[in-house]
């Protein structure tokens, strides 16, 4: 009977435990059914405001419900084993105590429920706090780059997944022209002495027209364009390459009104003083912005407008005021620098300069603006954020480093190089010629060409050489083509000299012809080879400082020829002024046979690596 009774009592607590052990499992699997439903029934439905779930009262309802399932249970079972007399007593005593073990597995069960509950929301809470901290770091970053010890490279380099309506050519031909039309004003300001001082020699107005005047009004224009090439190194910096055209415009404008309204000699020299300010102030800007806003392969190109640009301003300017007064050649010129201030609102920044001063996120949109999503884009894109980073990580220079890393060799070496250039070009007599057509072409060709039709000649044909020099600089290296255009440039200067010297009769077509031979040979190399390598050859931190001292250079041999000119050819004649042109030519190409690197088709990186390192550049290539 004994045996039986435990027998009994062994299936009751195995029953039991089982149940015990059932239902805690449907417990905890059930439980969120109970959270869905109560959440769905307070859901928002038909613009009803959501309720809050009372927890406390889904609790109580849980453990009742686990408490009355398990009670039935104990109180069938303990009805099998009422057997004797002493049966009630001892089944009394084993449902409380299986009732205070039910209990305890509800309190359990829920208790684990809970701690699962709880484990989520701390999961939820961690996940909302590290973002939180993460944006807080990346805004905090002075560069933007790293996240908890993290390269945050790879999300800046990653593909985008807006629709590209327009290539990347159509974006950087874009940002190419608004510089390259202000060039074109540049040209204006070149070529409008030309029309301008024969004007004042038959208007008998109030402004003088003798010798040394007009050299004054020719060259007064050219006069602070070394000044304005360092200040725009400066300003390029500080303001940055988009605004700085913004500000260079304002004098532009005021220049061309001032001498379009001008009733006097002050107004017309202040007019030519602005209009050839601005012209400094362009000249390392406008080959620095296109230089870092289009690809290696494309450079060269858009670089190479920049010299048919200023041919193009000569040969409009010089039509212009053929037909039309100077006042009114001077209004029509006004309205482009006004036209170039509404196309500078369609361009980016210059990623490279965004960069450089830590907008790092502003700097990568207007990167793949520019040059799309493609591998190389990429590749130079992290060069240009990885200098930004070694940079900003290298120590803090005092002002005595400063100055001592301007004798760096990254520096020195291209500055050197593009001082020679540039002299070489300006002292070959290319803006004599530009300056003075007329009066060169009447003492070279004599009277039996029309003036002004030759002149309309030799810049139609400076037009379209640099039309074919756009493309030839982009089909062939910076090297040949220097040599090339500077041999030709010195044999027609030297041909024109000898033919001046002798005069030989019934061949007045034989200057002419050394004069276009002279604009086609410069026009392919010396004039646009220097603004071109000029946006190319400096590193991005000196860049601004570099293209202005080079650029303030070519301007001070600018002036100086243009100054020089009319005295030269008057005092030691056309003969030894050809002569000296001619020389100068080809003394500069054979230095700049052994100093002149190839730029072509390289990255702004491996060209700055060449010059740093030598002939094989340190670092993964770009």
């Amino acid at each position: 009977m004994a045996k039986s009774e435990n027998g009994k009592e062994d299936q009751a607590k195995t029953f039991e435990n089982n149940n015990a052990v059932s239902d805690e499992q449907n417990l905890i699997t059930d439980s969120p059914n109970y959270i869905t439903q109560d959440k769905n029934k307070n859901e928002n439905v038909a613009g009803n405001e959501p309720q809050q779930v009372d927890v406390k009262e889904l609790k109580q309802k849980l453990e009742q419900d686990n408490v009355d399932k398990k009670t039935d249970v104990a109180v069938n079972n303990s009805n099998k084993v009422n057997d004797d007399d002493d049966a009630p007593t001892i089944v009394m005593s084993e449902e409380t105590r299986k009732l205070e073990n039910l209990k305890n597995a509800s309190t359990k069960s829920f208790g684990d429920f809970k701690i699962m509950e709880d484990r989520k929301d701390d999961k939820r809470t961690s996940r909302r706090m590290s973002n939180y901290l993460q944006n807080i770091q990346m805004t905090n970053s002075s560069l933007g780059l790293t996240l908890n010890g993290e390269k945050k490279d790879t999300s800046l380099l990653t593909d985008s997944k807006t629709v590209v309506r327009y290539s990347p050519l159509w974006k950087q031909t874009l940002a190419a022209s608004v510089p390259i039309l202000l060039t074109f004003v540049n040209g204006l300001t070149s070529g409008y002495s030309a029309i301008l001082l024969p004007q004042l020699k038959t208007d008998n107005g109030p402004i003088p027209s003798d010798e040394d005047t007009a050299s004054w009004i020719a060259a007064m224009a050219a006069l602070p364009m070394a000044p304005g090439c360092l200040v725009s190194g400066w300003m390029m910096e500080k303001f940055g390459r988009r605004t700085s055209h913004y500000i260079t415009c304002v004098p532009m404008i005021v220049g061309w009104i001032l001498i379009a309204s001008c009733n006097n000699l002050g107004l017309m020299l202040i007019g030519r003083f602005f209009t050839g300010l601005c012209a400094g102030l362009f000249g390392p800007l406008i080959p620095v912005y296109i230089g870092e806003t289009t690809e290696p392969r494309y450079r060269g190109f858009f670089l190479a407008g920049v010299s048919l640009a200023i041919a193009l301003g000569i040969l409009v300017a010089h039509i212009i005021g053929t037909f039309v007064h100077w006042q009114y050649t001077a209004m029509i010129c006004c309205a482009f620098p006004i036209a170039a201030v509404g196309l500078l609102t369609l361009i980016p920044e210059s990623p490279t300069w965004l960069i450089s001063q830590g907008r790092i996120d502003e700097g990568v949109k207007a990167f793949y603006w520019l040059r799309g999503f493609g591998d190389d884009a990429k590749k130079e894109l992290k060069a240009i954020i990885d200098n930004k980073k070694a940079a900003d990580n290298a120590p803090r220079m005092t002002r005595r480093e400063k100055l001592a890393s301007l004798k760096s060799p990254e520096l020195l070496k291209p500055l050197a190089i593009m001082i020679m250039f540039f002299v070489t070009c300006q002292f070959s007599g290319v803006n004599a010629v530009a300056f003075y057509s007329i009066e060169i072409v009447e003492k070279a060709v004599g009277k039996g060409i029309d003036h002004y039709l030759a002149m309309l000649i030799i810049d139609s044909l400076r037009v379209v050489m640099s039309v074919i020099a756009c493309i030839i600089c982009k089909q062939y290296g910076r090297r040949p083509l220097c040599f090339i255009s500077g041999i030709w440039t010195s044999i027609s200067m030297i041909g024109l000299s000898m033919f001046l010297y002798w005069k030989p009769e019934n061949m007045s077509w034989l200057p002419l012809l050394c004069l276009m031979c002279y604009i086609c040979a410069i026009s392919i190399g010396l004039v646009p080879l220097p603004w071109i390598m000029c946006g190319e050859v400096f590193p991005t931190k000196v860049r601004g400082l570099g293209s202005g001292i080079s650029s303030a250079t070519t301007f001070v041999a600018f002036f100086t020829v243009v100054k020089t000119a009319p005295g030269m050819m008057s005092n030691f004649g056309e003969v030894i002024t050809f002569l000296f042109y001619g020389v100068v030519a080809f003394v500069g190409t054979v230095i700049m046979y052994f100093i002149l690197p190839e730029t072509k088709g390289k990255s702004l990186q491996e060209i700055e690596d060449r010059f740093k390192f030598g002939k094989r550049p340190a670092g993964p290539k770009v």
